[in-house]
């Protein structure tokens, strides 16, 4: 028996020039509304900030996308929270002005909600002819600062978010209310409108017509919803339990799980097992689980579904396929398996890359790169081994074990987590993951797919590294030119300062190829002023010609 809801929603800018508030209302297919549950939420972005508006939309959009993402193991209140501190971070690197806005977010899954709230929108519940107020505004309680913020997304380093859990009832309405409603309004009207309006869209058209029309000059904005059915009681919360999903232990050529049946074994290490499986239409996938050696492993189920997770937050043509998997009774996730093999086979199997076949494969990693971190998560493992090289010719980055997401991941990562010849210098002085680490790591592998070699020598396990000058990839490659030299040793570079900054930088100067500047080397003066050299020999050519003229 599924959870069945009624939405309504309604927003006006009012005499405002622009409406910086946000709605957002998220009905997922059954299998997500079971596990993750209904997200309902209500953004109003603080006007005196750089741009109210933006940080409103864009906090609901992360919102809206990655809350179903987030691992079937965390609860409810644990994947809001590491989102909206995801979010907070974003916000306040965004640079200048700061980025703010409140926020508050519902979900209703099952037979329970969970309120998460920061800032001064407010949350309602209407049931039984009473209007009960389930938030508190995060303003300060003094003479003239009623409407000063003390809590914001945006506003601290540190974020602090009310959350509030509680049972549904058949029946009852839940109301999300900007400012500009509840302030003008008050709870008195508020009742009145919901008493004398039983259809949802009226009574939401109407909170907002009527909050401008008693002189509310804000936006006014509201999200409604009522719980026409329960949901099953126990449905909802059947995966938060990481022992609800059982390892699948070692599997059988031609057994059946879950659906799956299994081909064979391609995988086995210390941290993973690997499996070859195969649909009920008989499409290959790959299946990902743990060995039984790791079942009672602090953290590992959680790194696992992480993992899962992460790939689906960057879904795209550079990264494998994940199945939903909505049959599964294990613990274990499934990608696609696409035809090919990895570049550090290819390596073995041929050398060194001809130029042209690198510079297509540095375009496609640096692309994945760049949407890896676009996303906020830091891969700290690219190497040859986990660079897919499919028949199709697409380049797909494998194996998110060691991935780290700001806000989300523990923030006592292991630092030096990856292959030693690919961490980057600063790693090993303890520095904390950066996507700079990334682009070295990119930059390592590059210079070792072109040349067959490390820029520093290869790092042994358990060795302490000296970092000083970088050879140039031309003392192997002598065939390659000037600009790429350059390009290699600066994202190799031991200084992470003297690195490119983002993937996109680089990409940049990749697709420029001999038409970029190098530093040391001016440019020549038709590239800096042709005008001027177009003049220059447009007036000797004339004094040419009146000189033959006079002769």
């Amino acid at each position: 028996m599924p959870l069945q809801l009624t939405f309504a929603q309604a927003s006006a800018t009012g005499p405002r020039p622009e409406n910086q508030d946000a709605l957002r209302l998220v009905t997922p297919a059954p299998e997500l509304a079971a596990s993750k549950g209904y997200l309902l939420a209500l953004a109003d972005g603080v006007s005196q900030c750089a741009d109210g508006g933006l940080a409103a939309r864009a906090s609901l959009q992360a919102l809206a996308l990655d809350y179903y993402a987030t691992p079937a193991t965390w609860g409810v209140a644990q994947a809001l929270d590491r989102l909206l501190l995801a979010q907070n971070r974003w916000l306040r690197a965004q640079g200048g002005q700061p980025l703010l806005t409140t926020l508050s977010a519902l979900v209703l899954r099952g037979r329970r909600f969970t309120l998460a709230h920061v800032g001064d929108c407010r949350a309602y519940r209407w049931h039984a002819q009473r209007l009960q107020c389930l938030s508190t505004d995060h303003v300060w309680d003094q003479p003239g600062m009623q409407h000063v913020l003390k809590r914001a997304l945006g506003l601290d380093e540190h974020l602090l978010v009310d959350y509030l859990d509680g049972e549904l009832q058949a029946g009852e309405c839940y109301l999300l209310l900007s400012d500009g409603v509840w302030a003008s309004l008050g709870d008195r009207h508020i009742q009145a409108i919901l008493r004398d309006q039983p259809d949802l869209q009226v009574a939401a058209d109407t909170l907002v017509a009527s909050a401008h029309l008693s002189g509310s000059q804000d936006n006014a904005s509201a999200v409604l919803v009522r719980i026409d059915q329960l949901g099953a009681s126990d449905l909802a919360d059947s995966l938060v339990q990481v022992q609800q999903w059982p390892l699948p232990g070692a599997l059988r050529e031609g057994q059946l799980i879950d659906g799956w049946r299994v081909e064979r074994r391609v995988a086995h290490s210390r941290q993973s097992l690997l499996y070859r499986v195969h649909d009920a239409q008989g499409h290959p996938w790959l299946m990902k689980t743990l060995p039984s050696a790791r079942e009672q492993e602090p953290g590992a189920a959680q790194g696992l579904l992480l993992e899962e997770w992460f790939l689906r937050r960057v879904a795209g043509r550079h990264f494998p396929e994940v199945h939903a998997a909505s049959q599964r009774q294990h613990l274990y996730y499934v990608m696609r398996e696409h035809p090919g093999r990895t570049l550090a086979e290819h390596f073995a199997a041929h050398g060194p890359l001809p130029v042209g076949q690198w510079l297509e494969v540095a375009r496609q990693l640096l692309q994945a790169v760049g949407v890896l971190h676009r996303r906020n998560v830091l891969h700290r493992d690219i190497k040859p081994d986990n660079l897919h090289l499919g028949d199709d010719g697409q380049v797909r980055l494998l194996d998110f074990g060691l991935a780290y997401c700001p806000g989300l991941s523990e923030a006592g990562g292991q630092p030096l987590s990856g292959t030693p010849s690919f961490i980057a210098p600063e790693a090993f002085e303890g520095q904390p993951p950066s996507p700079r680490q990334d682009l070295y790591a990119a930059g390592v592998t590059l210079y070792h797919l072109l040349t067959g070699h490390y820029p520093y020598g290869e790092v042994e396990a358990f060795q302490r590294p000296r970092f000083t000058q970088a050879h140039n990839p031309a003392r192997y490659r002598p065939d390659l030119p000037e600009w790429l030299q350059h390009n290699l040793l600066q994202a190799v570079a031991a200084n992470p300062a003297l690195r490119f900054e983002t993937a996109e930088q680089w990409l940049l100067l990749l697709e420029r190829g001999e038409r970029q500047e190098l530093p040391g080397r001016p440019r020549p003066l038709l590239e800096r002023e042709p005008l001027r050299v177009w003049r220059t020999v447009a007036l000797v050519s004339l004094l040419i010609n009146l000189l033959l003229l006079i002769v």
